[in-house]
């Protein structure tokens, strides 16, 4: 739901807007002080702004400077009555993003509330593409903490050519993190190789990372680069590495070591210089106690992780990747495409068990079968609820961790005296996420 917030110190203009606004389905807040709105609009997430020119404690263009210098990324509407067009011109060349003047009729205030939210939802939608585009594609979005925290670490490690190990459900992007690491570090100019370690046959994997020579084998007609050699002096993602056959093991470790390989068939080392990417989807500690995986292995490979948390882990990054696959979608079909705020709901309320693949694919399908365009909540088959996984023990325990966590919150804001931030802090939320469970919960008041 799309917030606003009123900032005038005529208390019936408060009060007549916020009603017809509160009616027309927005969730309206108001001050009457100006100062106190700057505080507010600090501490809490709004999309619109509606501002008056004059006031006695602090007039509208100088509230507008403030909250832009202060960082506010709210679209900002002034209002003036007569005489003070001129003034709302000024603050409209200063960052505003238009004016009414009063007296104003409601279908008037209406149309330019909702101008002002249609284009706050294309710049969003804009900020999530170009988000997606710096961080090399595939639908990498970091609205929330947690992928924020990701992408922090990933750029710090960007710049070394150290091993990263990356970690987190099949789904996650772990692939586009890889690819960022490689795009953002000093080996972008060169070959990005990806191999599926468990994709590739036991008896072949080690010829597909090595190479071979002729005759080496049965089949092996001719001399083979292996992938190793493919990527020298670029990056080598080894994606799901826990599934190397152990024998094997000892000879990547060594590869690593020594920055050289051996061809199959071979004798003599071939030097090869290669930033090395592990990712797994699989609980790769486990495998070390079933000693299915080299500890000394695990070391070399486990020096920066990054772990990549499940989208039901994210909802903060629900909609902007939506947006994002939309748009994909939509410039694949040469068409607009656009999703309803009740579709929108339901893909913010699954749990995605296939993380930001199953996101991707959900879109697509709708998408491809939508035929005017407009993606409607029935557009969107997210399977049966009843089957295990998207089943009934989630939908079971759904309800449950959902009480608990509103009691714990409700809890924490009585201990802070109401201090939203304070309780953000103390819950290890972000400001944004808290406001979200709050209102998600009921508790905005």
């Amino acid at each position: 739901m799309t917030r606003l917030l009123i900032v005038d110190d005529d208390a019936g203009l408060r009060r007549s807007l916020g009603l017809l606004l509160g009616e027309a389905g927005y969730e309206v807040a108001a001050e009457g002080d100006p100062l106190a709105a700057l505080q507010r609009a600090a501490a809490e997430p709004f999309d619109l702004i509606l501002c008056d020119v004059k006031m006695a404690a602090l007039d509208g263009r100088e509230f507008l400077r403030r909250y832009l210098a202060a960082g506010g990324a709210a679209l900002v509407i002034m209002m003036s009555a007569f005489g003070g067009e001129e003034l709302a011109l000024e603050a409209m060349r200063e960052g505003a993003y238009d004016y009414l003047h009063k007296p104003f009729r409601p279908a008037e205030v209406l149309l330019t509330v909702r101008k002002a939210e249609e284009r706050e939802g294309l710049r969003r939608e804009v900020a999530a593409l170009r988000a997606t585009l710096e961080t090399g594609g595939g639908g990498l979005v970091a609205e929330g903490p947690a992928m924020r925290q990701v992408l922090e670490l990933a750029a710090r490690a960007a710049a070394h050519a150290t091993t990263v190990l990356l970690t987190g459900e099949s789904g996650t992007g772990k692939e586009v993190i890889a690819r960022y690491l490689h795009r953002k570090g000093p080996r972008a100019a060169e070959r990005f190789v990806a191999v599926n370690c468990a994709a590739i046959p036991e008896a072949l994997i080690e010829s597909e990372l090595f190479g071979h020579r002729r005759g080496a084998f049965t089949g092996a007609t001719e001399d083979r680069r292996g992938l190793f050699e493919e990527a020298h002096r670029g990056t080598l993602l080894l994606d799901e590495v826990a599934d190397l056959p152990l024998a094997l093991q000892p000879k990547l470790l060594r590869a690593i070591e020594e920055g050289a390989v051996r061809r199959v068939g071979e004798a003599e080392e071939r030097p090869v210089d290669v930033r090395l990417i592990a990712a797994t989807a699989q609980p790769i500690e486990e495998r070390l106690r079933e000693g299915r995986f080299r500890e000394d292995l695990f070391y070399r490979l486990n020096v920066v992780r990054i772990h990549l948390p499940a989208l039901r882990e994210r909802p903060e990054d629900v909609s902007a990747l939506a947006a994002h696959f939309v748009a994909q979608a939509g410039a694949r079909q040469g068409r607009p495409l656009r999703l309803t705020p009740a579709a929108l709901a339901k893909l913010a309320d699954w749990r995605w068990p296939g993380n930001v693949r199953e996101l991707r694919n959900a879109i697509e399908r709708a998408a491809v079968l939508s035929t005017t365009g407009v993606l409607e909540e029935g557009d969107f088959a997210l399977g049966d609820p009843r089957q295990p996984g998207a089943g009934a023990p989630a939908a079971r325990l759904k309800p449950q961790v959902e009480a608990l966590e509103r009691v714990v919150i409700e809890q924490a804001l009585s201990r802070s005296g109401g201090n939203r931030r304070l309780t953000a802090q103390v819950l290890g939320l972000s400001l944004r996420t808290l406001f979200y469970k709050m209102r998600r919960y009921g508790l905005s008041d």
